[in-house]
C-alpha cells in the first residue's frame, strides 16, 4: 500500500502513513523527510483518484504550503541584492501607496501584516488568476484594519508577485521554478510547481473536500475577516481540480507537489541556506526569517499567530510544532511542511483528502509528533 524509501529510524512514519491509508484518513499522500542532508523518508501511496494508483510523481495541491514555497523564491531575490526587506512596499510597487498603505514595509508583508489580506471588492476565480488585474486591485485597495494582522489567505502570493515583479520585471512563479527548483532537481515531473506545466498535469491528484467544517458562519457574520476571504473567491473542489486553475499561478493556495519535492526545498531553510552543494540564501538571511513581524490575534484565522518573515513561528493553536528555531507554515485540509535548523530536518506532507484543518488537525499533528519522537530515539 506504501511505496519509496524510509530509514529505519524512521519506519514509524511508514506504519503511520500505512494506517491512515487502510483507515481511509488517508485516500492518498506523499511525506517525506530530509535530516542532516539526506532525504530519510520518501513515501507515498493510496489513490490520486478512483482507480488510478498514486505514484512517485503524483503531486497534489497543498494549499497554504505554497506560501513558504513562494517565500523561499521570494528570498534569493533578497539574497541578490534585487530586494531589501527593510524597504516600504512603494519602493517596488508605487500604487501600493493607496490610502495610506505607504508605510507598509515588504517584510511586513512577508509576515501578513500588509493589512490587506483579501480582496475589497468581489472578485472571481478568473479574476484572480489574471495577476495584473488582481493585483491592481490589491494596491487600490483601503486597509481592512489600523492595528494588529491579518492572515493573507488568498492574495498573499499575488502581494509577493507585486513586488517582485516591479522590483525584476520576472513574475514569482518563474523565480520559483527557474532559481529555486531547477537548481534542486525538482522542477520536472514529481517536482513543485506553481503552474502545473502541460506535462505534469496528469500527474495532479484529486483533491476530495472535507465533510464539514469548524467555522461558525453564523456567529462571525459575513463582514468577519475569514469569512470575506474563504468567500471571495470561493475556492470550489471543481475549480481546484480545474485544469485552468492547476496553470495558473496564485501563489497564495496554488502550489502542486510531491512531499519529497517540498522537503527538498524547504531543506535549504532547515540547513542554513544550501542543500546539495546549492546555495540559495545567506546564513544571515535565513535567520532574519525568525523576526517577529505579527504576533497576537489574527484578524481573519480569529486564533492568536505568530509569524517570522515569510514563515510562521511556533504558537499554541499548532501544539505538535515543536519549539525552538523552527519555522514552519500549514495548508487548508492538512499538508505542512515544517523546518527545524537546530535539528538540520524538514519534514513535508501533502494528502489529497482534505480534513477540517486552518493550523492544525490530528492526522497532521500525528505525523508531525512522529517525525520528532523519531528523532528523539535517534539521539
Amino acid at each position: 500500500m506504501v511505496e519509496g524509501t524510509c530509514t529505519d529510524t524512521f519506519a514509524p512514519l511508514r506504519d503511520l502513513l500505512e494506517q491512515h491509508l487502510a483507515s481511509g484518513d488517508d485516500t492518498g499522500a506523499s511525506l517525506a523527510v530530509v535530516h542532516d542532508g539526506q532525504l530519510v523518508v520518501d513515501l507515498w501511496g493510496g489513490e490520486a483518484r478512483a482507480g488510478e494508483a498514486w505514484t512517485r510523481e503524483t503531486i497534489v495541491q497543498v494549499y497554504s504550503v505554497t506560501k513558504v514555497m513562494a517565500a523561499l523564491a521570494f528570498l534569493t531575490l533578497v539574497e541578490a541584492g534585487e530586494i531589501d526587506l527593510d524597504a516600504p512596499v512603494t519602493t517596488y510597487w508605487p500604487d501600493f501607496g493607496a490610502h495610506g498603505k505607504g508605510d507598509v514595509l515588504v517584510r511586513q508583508v512577508l509576515g501578513h501584516a500588509s493589512r490587506v489580506p483579501g480582496w475589497t471588492t468581489p472578485v472571481t476565480v478568473d479574476d484572480i488568476l489574471d495577476l495584473d488585474a488582481s493585483e491592481a486591485l490589491l494596491a487600490a485597495s483601503e486597509p481592512w484594519y489600523t492595528e494588529g494582522h491579518g492572515y493573507q489567505m488568498i492574495d498573499h502570493g499575488h502581494l509577493l508577485d507585486a513586488i517582485a515583479f516591479g522590483a525584476t520585471g520576472r513574475r514569482l512563479a518563474d523565480v520559483l521554478r527557474d532559481d529555486v527548483m531547477a537548481p534542486l532537481g525538482c522542477a520536472s515531473r514529481g517536482g513543485f510547481h506553481l503552474g502545473v506545466p502541460e506535462e505534469s498535469l496528469a500527474d495532479c491528484a484529486d483533491l476530495i473536500p472535507p465533510t464539514g467544517s469548524s467555522i461558525d458562519v453564523a456567529a462571525l457574520g459575513m463582514d468577519h475577516p475569514l469569512i470575506r476571504t474563504v468567500v471571495n473567491p470561493l475556492l470550489a473542489p471543481d475549480v481546484v481540480n480545474g485544469e485552468a486553475w492547476r496553470r495558473g499561478a496564485v501563489g497564495g493556495a496554488g502550489g502542486h507537489g510531491t512531499a519529497r519535492a517540498i522537503a527538498r526545498a524547504q531543506a535549504v531553510v532547515s540547513h542554513g541556506g544550501e542543500l546539495d552543494g546549492v546555495r540559495l540564501l545567506s546564513p544571515e538571511l535565513v535567520e532574519r526569517i525568525f523576526e517577529v513581524q505579527a504576533d497576537g490575534p489574527d484578524h481573519v484565522l480569529v486564533v492568536p499567530t505568530r509569524f517570522g518573515i515569510g514563515w510562521a513561528l511556533p504558537f499554541e493553536a499548532a501544539p505538535a510544532v515543536p519549539s525552538g528555531r523552527v519555522c514552519w507554515w500549514t495548508g487548508y485540509g492538512g499538508a505542512i511542511v515544517v523546518n527545524d535548523l537546530d535539528r538540520r530536518l524538514t519534514l513535508a506532507y501533502a494528502p489529497a483528502r482534505l480534513v477540517d484543518h486552518m493550523v492544525a488537525s490530528p492526522r497532521t499533528d500525528a505525523y508531525v509528533r512522529t517525525t520528532f519522537d523519531c528523532l528523539e530515539a535517534l539521539a
